[in-house]
């Protein structure tokens, strides 16, 4: 007769070790994905990496942990920012993500269930969010490169975020730490100050390429004042 082998158990050593390598391919796949749509695109990539997971989580620390919050997610690329955004929203709240490429929405869906991929412009925030059925967002978390848009663009992108903020409700932007004392990233913190009534800096994460700082926005100042 023959006796059956009990089945093996991966120990925690394999497992730990198993989980490495999926994360590690993970990434490598992220970046190859970032890498090939950034040479397609260059005009709308304006980071030489995707965010490390310290500064994405310094980012989605805006992102309401309780009750049933709305997201909204701005230039999301390959999704480096979701992830900690998702690990924030709780049961029943919804996650949005606007990505204007094409390519990178269909990542998005591919890779990140339960993400709400709208794809269009963030100047036409408030129609596209209203096309949803969403009036008001709770916050906003932003990955754009500022710096390739021109100062008007920035200011209809930014105008738009405060016109659908509610109350309470916070933004969030990253500033390269190399560029801060350059004349565009100077003009862009004077727009967020004309835009938003508290405008505070974070401090810098090194652990990230580049390093970074994030912008918390918050108390849009109406039009016309």
């Amino acid at each position: 007769m023959t006796r059956s082998q009990p089945p093996q158990q991966s120990s925690p050593e394999r497992s730990g070790s198993e989980a490495v390598t999926r994360r590690a391919s993970s990434l490598l796949a992220e970046y190859r994905t970032f890498v090939t749509r950034a040479v397609r695109e260059p005009s709308t990539i304006g980071a030489v990496l995707p965010s490390s997971p310290v500064l994405a989580r310094e980012m989605a620390a805006v992102v309401p942990s309780a009750d049933r919050p709305v997201v909204v997610e701005l230039g999301p690329g390959t999704g480096a920012l979701s992830g900690a955004i998702a690990q924030r929203v709780p049961e029943g709240g919804r996650h949005i993500a606007v990505e204007v490429d094409p390519g990178m929405c269909e990542h998005l869906r591919n890779t990140c269930p339960g993400l709400e991929v709208i794809e269009g412009d963030a100047k036409r925030l408030g129609q596209l969010l209203a096309d949803s059925g969403i009036r008001s967002v709770d916050a906003v978390v932003s990955g754009l490169p500022w710096s390739l848009f021109a100062g008007e663009s920035q200011r209809r992108i930014l105008r738009e975020v405060g016109n659908v903020l509610a109350p309470g409700g916070g933004f969030t932007t990253i500033a390269y730490a190399h560029a801060l004392g350059l004349s565009g990233a100077r003009l862009f913190r004077r727009r967020l100050g004309a835009i938003f009534d508290e405008v505070i800096t974070s401090r810098t994460v090194w652990r990230n390429v580049p390093p970074a700082r994030v912008y918390v926005c918050r108390r849009p100042v109406p039009s016309g004042q």
